[in-house]
């Protein structure tokens, strides 16, 4: 298996080894990566599944989930909406396993299910709200700047945090749906070119221009309106926190973003060599690395839920 690597201005380094058996686990699964592995192949749990296997139905839904649910998350924004696109994938990929026929990987053909279901779902409010970086300059410009202390921005730490990280996801929907997949899987998971060529069905040179450009397009209005990648710009998410918390945009009970239990997409990747070109700007693709990776939903009852689909049992014939 490679080493663990980060792109850092046209070459890398190693990243640190994880910390507990926990995040290696989720560090050796991803399926983004070249290789990745856990006790059983994607393989083998099909042919197990193939044969009415309802354990191992389980273990393979529970493995892809999170990557699934997170994608969907970023794509839309809403919980409710990624929970919703994620179990509806989950079940087409479901009920067509009895006609996979290992002809290629399991990543591949279910990650374009995943992929196309994704492209072809109906808008949801969030797309619909802001669609353009126009869109969202134009709200981050009209939300009232309000001046916080030092000592103010101490105790509001983890609202400026919130703050930010809804603001990031909002310019995630500035992209088209194609931009935004290629955007997730390419820079956020850290595919690489092979990869994110097979899962979006793109040839390799496209699949390159095509993150180029939505790297390219995050950057420049990043460079132009965000505080934290250019700091001579003057917005800054300090000074529109109080506002989205006085307008409930911010629930200060029931935070969406920034919570402890989350880890980060740079937590859950590993980068390969190639995928290492064509970088625009450290300090940004950072920002997009360390959002939120949501994996703390209950799997058993989101899993339970689909495994009790009856088109899913008839077409498993599970035990």
């Amino acid at each position: 298996m490679k080493s663990p690597a980060n792109k850092m201005s046209g070459s890398y380094h190693i990243l640190e080894k994880p910390s507990s058996k926990l995040e290696t686990a989720y560090f050796n699964m991803n399926p983004f990566t070249i290789e990745y592995d856990s006790d059983k192949t994607d393989e083998q749990l099909i042919r197990d599944i193939q044969h009415g296997d309802r354990q191992a139905l389980e273990e393979l839904l529970l493995k892809h989930q999170p990557y699934i649910y997170n994608i969907a998350w970023k794509m839309v924004r809403d919980p409710q909406d990624a929970a919703d696109l994620t179990q509806e994938a989950m079940i087409k990929i479901t009920v067509s396993l009895s006609k996979f026929k290992f002809k290629s990987t399991f990543r591949t053909w279910a990650y374009r299910i995943v992929v196309n279901h994704f492209l072809d779902a109906s808008k949801k409010r969030n797309e619909i709200a802001i669609n353009s970086f126009d869109d969202m300059g134009s709200a981050l410009h009209n939300t009232p700047d309000i001046e916080l202390s030092p000592l103010e921005q101490e105790e509001k730490q983890e609202y400026i945090r919130e703050m930010n990280l809804m603001c990031m996801s909002g310019m995630l929907l500035c992209l088209t749906r194609e931009q935004r997949l290629v955007y997730i899987i390419g820079e956020m998971f850290g595919a690489n070119h092979t990869i994110g060529s097979e899962l979006l069905g793109l040839s390799k040179d496209n699949f390159r221009a095509k993150l180029k450009k939505s790297r390219k397009d995050i950057h420049h209005f990043m460079n132009n309106q965000c505080g934290l990648v250019n700091k001579s710009n003057p917005c800054r998410c300090h000074k529109k926190v109080t506002f989205a918390l006085n307008n409930k945009h911010i629930d200060a009970k029931h935070l969406l973003h920034n919570r402890a239990e989350y880890a980060s997409f740079k937590e859950q990747i590993r980068t390969d060599a190639d995928n290492m070109i064509d970088w625009v700007d450290e300090k940004y693709a950072e920002l997009y690395q360390g959002m939120t990776f949501k994996k703390d939903f209950d799997k058993k009852i989101f899993i339970r839920e689909i495994m009790d689909d009856a088109l899913v049992r008839n077409k498993l014939h599970l035990n």
